[in-house]
């Protein structure tokens, strides 16, 4: 009897030695879960986001970790689709205690991401996902954008087009809410700055379109000075390419014009040299901290953190200072942290509004140059700056009935 209770106590202590480890290693860990397409059309978007994240959490844990403890990155492949995005997500906060999300790909999958983190009382945050109405009237205290939204990047753009006097301007987007919501905004913020200024075609076509030409011909017969469109990835790459032939040969303003990817894919310096853009980070933003940010990931990984990785990056360390005020993980204190913080990084001062959880940004223009100190190929070169104010809606008009109480 005395041997087996002997066993008995040996077998227990040498299970909690075991133990013990495993539980220090849980204890001294933050997890996040970033949710992106790993797989499938828009693989390459979701990939470049997820380094950025990967690069954040780098810089963190080399400094000393959050609050002393490693952030590790968890990877959860969307697939674009909202509902597999939750389940997978559903699962990391029953099993493993997530409380931290991000994502950058498709409105659609952070809305629904939204409610999730709504509903479970977690923090998802974007850098990417840009559809107004999640941080206007589908707003949560839950859900924070550390990005700009589509009104803001429209803003910008039309007050870009205005500035320079076009006065015709055809307009095509993506048709789902993303692309929707940013002609609206376009169209908006152009009557304002340009009254006189004239929408010539306005189209939509679905994601993933593979054949532009019935756009493209209504374009060119609209006969426009310059054409606006919010389009990203492929959609923005086969415009292009199948437009500049059919002789769509006016300048293009788009959110995502210094797209790296887009410029290779595109294979022809000409089709691009001159187009314009505007964005919350790009290569060549003229601060000094962006200029010693660029030059340590390109020490680190060999390569530069172009667009998507930047925009990553910036707001995963914008989450962390979130943390750091906080003083702890607990979702709530971080959530009230957060509201209000300032973050000055190296695409310069962003602030999250508490009213409504939407970071208030400048946005940096770009424009599309042979010359360039980055690439022996075109590139952007910087062309100014839009001010936060310039660019802001104010909290009343969102939609959202107000976060902060």
């Amino acid at each position: 009897m005395k041997r087996s209770i002997i066993r008995t106590l040996c077998f227990l202590s040498v299970a909690l030695i075991v133990s013990l480890p495993m539980s220090a290693v849980a204890q001294d860990t933050i997890k996040i879960g970033a949710t992106e397409p790993l797989s499938g059309t828009f693989k390459d978007i979701g990939e470049r986001y997820l380094d950025g994240v990967k690069y954040a959490a780098k810089v963190i844990n080399e400094s000393g970790g959050l609050l002393g403890k490693k952030v590790e990155v968890v990877p959860i492949d969307s697939e674009l689709k909202p509902d597999v995005a939750t389940r997978k997500a559903q699962n990391l906060i029953l099993k493993d205690d997530v409380k931290f999300f991000c994502g950058g790909t498709g409105s659609s999958v952070g809305a629904a991401m939204s409610q999730l983190a709504q509903r479970e009382n977690v923090i998802m945050f974007t850098y990417g996902m840009a559809a107004a109405t999640m941080t206007g009237a589908k707003c949560n205290k839950n859900f924070f954008r550390a990005c700009a939204n589509t009104d803001q990047q429209s803003y910008a753009l039309a007050e870009l087009i205005a500035r320079n006097g076009y006065g015709k301007v055809a307009i095509i987007a993506q048709d789902y809410s993303f692309g929707q919501e940013a002609l609206a905004a376009f169209k908006k913020k152009l009557a304002r700055a340009n009254p006189s200024a004239k929408i010539v075609a306005e189209l939509y076509h679905p994601a993933g379109t593979k054949d532009y030409a019935p756009y493209i011909s209504q374009i060119i017969a609209a006969k426009p000075d310059v054409i606006f469109t919010p389009n990203w990835g492929n959609d923005l790459t086969l415009l292009l390419k199948q437009g500049r032939p059919m002789g769509m040969s006016q300048k293009i303003f788009s959110y995502y014009i210094n797209d790296l990817v887009t410029i290779q894919a595109l294979g022809d310096d000409s089709l691009m040299i001159g187009n314009m853009g505007a964005e919350v980070y790009t290569l060549s933003i003229p601060t000094k901290k962006n200029e010693e940010f660029v030059a340590r990931f390109y020490k680190d990984m060999g390569y530069y953190p172009t667009w998507l990785r930047g925009k990553a990056y910036l707001a995963t360390m914008f989450w962390a200072e979130a943390v750091k005020k906080a003083g702890t993980t607990d979702v709530n204190a971080v959530i009230k942290a957060w509201e209000g913080l300032t973050y000055d990084g190296p695409a310069g001062l962003w602030t999250m509004r508490a009213c409504d959880h939407q970071t208030q940004m400048p946005l940096w223009f770009t424009e599309i140059a042979k010359e360039n100190k980055f690439f022996k190929h075109a590139f952007e070169v910087s062309a100014g700056m839009a001010t936060a104010q310039s660019v802001e809606v104010p909290c009343e008009e969102t939609g959202c009935p107000g976060l902060a109480k």
